[in-house]
């Protein structure tokens, strides 16, 4: 008889927390630019949406703002496995790409995408102070620009340091080659200018995740680049930069990537809310 109670009640209790289990859903192809801006390019028509994957009945969640790769020139939103079922919310983004567009445009959709989280989440239920950007390859570059280069988000009237945590996988931290490329110049010639987030380092960023795969497996120096990048923000002050390497895995690297961005949201995520 014991233990039919027992069992019983661990019967209750699984059934409750079935129950219990958040529920998502997803909206589709939402225009991340006024409809004024987009109607004057049907590029920017196509090319400019985003896609929102939330918790539903839930209030005061977390956000990913999620960029992809693909050297910004190629790919399309993604709602990364990794990233699902978590508690939290992810923002899909798509941008235009060269060279149908100057890459700038890629960090000026990347912006406008970015600020129409701020201005827009809450009516999901999200918590505009807990919107996390973050993205692998190209998009990991877009994310550190947005977040690190003040000028972009400001033109949409957002403070950058409203960001509560940057995470790019795999980044390029100094000149992106598509920029280079626009100029002429090849990919293992490094430009740091502008138009690199190792020119925007600061002591009063957001704090900073950089994962990279294997530095003998990995594109172009590309864990070099955010170990100079780790150092540079610790040398200006910034106290929150850290730098993972994981061995063994090349560029492509987000499935393992997406444990440590998980648990990161989650850090933020409590830290915000003591």
């Amino acid at each position: 008889m014991k233990r039919f109670f027992i069992s019983l009640i661990l019967l209750l209790s699984l059934t409750l927390l079935s129950a219990q289990k958040t529920e998502y859903t997803t909206v589709t192809n939402i225009p991340y630019y006024s409809e004024a801006i987009a109607n004057t390019d049907p590029y920017i028509k196509e090319r400019c949406v985003i896609d929102i994957y939330y918790p539903k009945s839930t209030k005061g969640f977390a956000t990913v703002i999620w960029f992809h790769g693909g050297g910004l020139t190629s790919g399309s939103k993604e709602l990364p496995e990794g990233l699902k079922d978590k508690g939290f919310c992810v923002v899909s983004v798509n941008y235009r790409l060269s060279p149908k567009v100057k890459a700038q445009k890629c960090i000026e959709d990347a912006a406008a995408a970015v600020a129409w989280t701020f201005k827009n989440i809450a009516t999901y239920g999200g918590d505009d102070s807990l919107i996390i950007v973050s993205g692998h390859s190209a998009g990991a570059y877009l994310s550190l620009m947005v977040g690190l280069d003040k000028k972009w988000l400001k033109a949409d009237g957002i403070e950058a340091n409203s960001i509560a945590g940057l995470i790019p996988l795999s980044a390029q931290t100094i000149t992106h080659f598509e920029i280079r490329k626009e100029r002429g110049i090849p990919d293992t010639q490094p430009i740091v200018d502008e138009f690199a987030p190792l020119y925007h380092v600061r002591a009063d960023a957001p704090s900073l995740l950089l994962i990279t795969g294997d530095r003998e497996k990995e594109m172009l120096g590309r864990y070099e680049e955010n170990a100079y990048m780790m150092r540079m923000m610790k040398i200006a002050g910034h106290k929150q930069t850290t730098l993972y390497e994981l061995q063994g895995f090349g560029h492509n690297m987000t499935e393992p990537a997406f444990p440590l961005v998980v648990k990161e949201i989650q850090r933020i995520t409590a830290l915000k809310k003591k």
